[in-house]
């Protein structure tokens, strides 16, 4: 019997599968005991053992080059990137998913983030629902996915059913799929990409919202960011489809447009950004379209 396969124990019902041998439930080599350590070292040794989970995602930037290479060869088809993740995992492909049109003004639908257990599940803990791999297939079969659409699932221990079930229905709809894990695995079936970002045993054993999380968070923002640079949404180092919808973004946009524009006062560019319908991107172009040369 597989160690992934659930069995009977004496009391009749089934045991869950043993996950001992995954990287993310392992006991953290340091065997440091949390409890023992001062206020101030705990919080010191949480955060320092942190620094692996950017290690880990500079180590296969590779690979999600290669994911961001199919988003955006799909998106700009038309197809979408939608994330499926259960618990910790599929809130940061909500939330991931849920920053892209501030920052970079693109359709809602664009990226999508699919959790398990529902929207319901991102304020309380829907943990059954990620047993079941047959349980993302009505969100998917919703979405109508196509062979423009990337499938990127999100589980820290790589065995998540939900996901490998979902990555497996998208792949038998057309769509490009990919697994980012925290624990080192083979390719599942239906899979075009694997990223393992490898943090090794949490702290607090079996927490993935820890070191895994941080790693997660990290691959996604890398992801999305490159998928719009790469579509044109960046400038230099500045996003360039803002809409000035608050202050913040209004004080933003200025400070923007007098940056790229050498003599081009507050007053200048709000009166650009007004007659621009507060699109930073056509303010740009109207200042340029009347002989401003931007830097």
């Amino acid at each position: 019997m597989s160690p992934m396969e659930k069995s009977s124990g004496p009391t009749g019902r089934s045991l869950p599968p043993d996950r001992s041998g995954v990287d993310t439930e392992k006991p953290h080599p340091s065997e440091v005991s949390l409890e023992s350590l001062a206020t101030e070292q705990l919080v010191r040794t949480l955060a320092v053992d942190q620094d692996r989970a950017v290690r880990a995602v500079e180590a296969v930037s590779a690979e999600i080059a290669a994911v961001v290479e199919d988003v955006v060869a799909g998106v700009g088809r038309g197809g979408r990137l939608v994330y499926l993740g259960a618990g910790t995992s599929g809130r940061l492909g909500v939330l991931d998913a849920s920053e892209c049109p501030p920052t970079f003004r693109s359709d809602p639908k664009t990226v999508v983030g699919i959790v398990a257990g529902g929207d319901r599940a991102l304020r309380r803990s829907s943990e059954g629902a990620e047993d079941d791999p047959r349980g993302a297939i009505p969100a998917l079969a919703e979405l109508d996915l196509g062979m423009d659409d990337v499938v990127v699932g999100i589980a820290a221990g790589g065995t998540t059913p939900w996901v490998l079930g979902g990555i497996a229905e998208a792949s038998a709809r057309g769509a490009r799929t990919a697994l980012i894990s925290c624990a080192r695995r083979s390719m599942p079936p239906g899979c075009d990409h694997l990223v393992v970002l490898e943090t090794g045993p949490e702290l607090l054993t079996g927490s993935t919202r820890l070191a895994a999380g941080t790693a997660t968070k990290i691959a996604l923002n890398a992801l999305t960011t490159s998928v719009f640079t790469r579509l044109g949404k960046v400038r230099g180092s500045r996003m360039i489809d803002l809409r000035a919808t608050n202050d913040k973004l209004h004080d933003r946009c200025l400070r923007i447009l007098c940056e790229l524009f050498p003599g081009l006062d507050r007053a200048g560019a709000d009166q650009a950004l007004h007659a621009s319908d507060e699109s930073l991107r056509s303010a740009v172009e109207r200042l340029e379209s009347e002989g401003r040369v931007a830097d």
